[in-house]
């Protein structure tokens, strides 16, 4: 197995009381970039987030990467969670970083899910992607991995 780590809609809101461990927040913004419509992952990951008390604001689906990139920057994330089953994510991805860096963005952990091929894994990571998650992957490793790496801010 390789290692696959190095307006909005308000489906998803506040951690319903539950406090960060180490009292600092996590807010990560779960977007679907491009023209893939399928997002019951991207929903069961944002739930899953905003449970492990995190706050988590869901973009939606179809989202450009300027979109996204606005939303991030607008939004003050920690953390920038990406949805791609379509297999453009060596079209959008690049894209999403580079907005990201031009709004000053530059310490934001940013984070794939979907069908990312093993081969394609280096070229994710060479973006500045520190983790790629596919299919199968538990919620939980998903958790663990966004408190191992996300900046923090004081809650």
């Amino acid at each position: 197995m390789t290692d696959r780590t190095n307006h909005l809609n308000p489906l998803v809101g506040p951690t319903n009381g539950l406090e960060p461990p180490d009292g600092l927040k996590i807010r990560v913004l779960v977007a679907k970039p491009g023209l893939d419509g399928h997002d019951r992952g991207a929903k069961v990951v944002a739930r899953a987030l905003r449970d492990a008390g995190m706050e988590v604001i869901y973009t939606g689906i179809r989202q450009t990467p300027e979109m996204i990139a606005e939303a991030a920057l607008q939004e003050d994330v920690n953390v920038v969670g990406l949805s791609i089953l379509s297999g453009a994510h060596k079209t959008l991805c690049p894209r999403v970083v580079e907005l990201l860096r031009k709004q000053g963005l530059d310490d934001v952990l940013v984070v794939v899910g979907g069908i990312i091929p093993d081969e394609d894994l280096p070229f994710m990571h060479g973006l500045g992607i520190q983790g790629v998650f596919g299919p199968g992957t538990s919620t939980q490793d998903i958790i663990r991995f966004i408190r191992e790496h996300a900046p923090r801010v004081a809650a």
